[in-house]
């Protein structure tokens, strides 16, 4: 599902204005966004929370050629899924 269908499917269902839907959107998710970048957890019960993961640098390698490849420490999003979410996938 793409941003615009959440907001499309959001409007229809509670007799909203699109315009409406989309600045409620855009406000969640730049919430969202600051919460992350403020090393925040987001927490939504039934679906999964949101974390930073650090990770130290280490040699790789280039899959091209098989040489080593320095990669620096670097910090990446983390989605875990909740146990509701989980067990609603695994049941279909």
């Amino acid at each position: 599902m793409k941003k615009s269908e959440l907001i499309q499917k959001v409007a229809e269902q509670n007799n909203l204005p699109k315009t409406r839907v989309e600045n409620i959107v855009n406000t969640i998710f730049s919430a969202m966004k600051d919460a992350i970048l403020e090393g925040e957890r987001i927490e939504i019960r039934g679906f999964g929370s949101f974390t930073i993961r650090k990770y130290d640098a280490y040699t790789g390698r280039n899959p091209r050629t098989g040489d080593p490849v320095d990669v620096g420490p670097k910090k990446l999003p983390y989605f875990k899924v909740g146990k509701e979410l989980r067990e609603l996938v695994n049941s279909k």
